[in-house]
C-alpha cells in the first residue's frame, strides 16, 4: 500500500540536521540534533535518542545490503530477519514497493512491530537503491514512544541518500 507511505515526500528533515553516513560515504540520512551516535554492528551507522538509563526512545540505522534481500522480497525478508534475530510477535502493518525517495532513490518499505525480551517496538524499514548501491535504513521506537517519535523517524527515513 503506497498510501501508507505518502509521508515519504512530505517529511523533509530540518535544514542543518547532522547526517549519519556509512563508511566510504555510500549512504547517509539526516537525524535530529537531539540524537547521538551509538555503537552497534561494524559497518553500520546508527544514532539514537536515549532516555533515562540509556533506554532507546528512537533509533536510526543504516546498513549496506548484505544478503538475499531484494526490492521484491523486502517485506517478507525483513519480517523473517527480525524473527531470526530473536524478536517475537513480529507483525507487518504495511508495506509497499516501487517507492521513490526525495533523493531519487527507489525502494521498498515495511512498517512492522515486534517484541524483544524487554521492549515492544514499531519500525519503518526500507531497502533503497540508486544505481548498483543498495542500503537498508531502519527507524524504530518503542510502542509507547511512537506517537512522540513518528514524525522525526519519518523525516529521517525521507532524508535517505544512497
Amino acid at each position: 500500500m503506497a498510501g501508507s507511505f505518502g509521508w515519504l515526500h512530505t517529511s523533509a528533515p530540518t535544514p542543518g540536521w547532522p547526517r549519519a553516513t556509512l563508511a566510504h560515504g555510500r549512504a547517509s540520512a539526516a537525524y535530529s540534533p537531539a540524537w547521538a551516535a551509538i555503537r552497534t554492528d561494524p559497518g553500520t551507522a546508527t544514532v539514537a535518542l536515549l532516555g533515562p538509563r540509556r533506554a532507546i526512545l528512537g533509533y536510526l540505522n543504516l546498513t549496506p545490503r548484505q544478503g538475499g534481500e531484494t526490492m521484491a522480497n523486502w517485506a517478507v525478508f525483513r519480517l523473517h530477519h527480525n524473527a531470526k534475530e530473536g524478536d517475537r510477535a513480529v507483525l507487518k502493518e504495511a508495506s509497499a514497493r516501487g517507492l521513490v525517495f526525495p533523493s531519487g532513490a527507489r525502494g521498498s518499505c515495511v512498517v512492522d512491530r515486534y517484541a524483544t525480551s524487554t521492549t515492544r517496538y514499531r519500525e519503518i524499514a526500507c531497502l533503497a537503491g540508486a544505481g548498483r548501491r543498495t542500503t537498508v535504513v531502519v527507524a524504530a521506537a518503542p510502542l509507547g514512544e511512537w506517537a512522540t517519535q513518528a514524525s522525526t523517524l519519518r523525516r529521517e527515513i525521507a532524508s535517505l541518500r544512497v
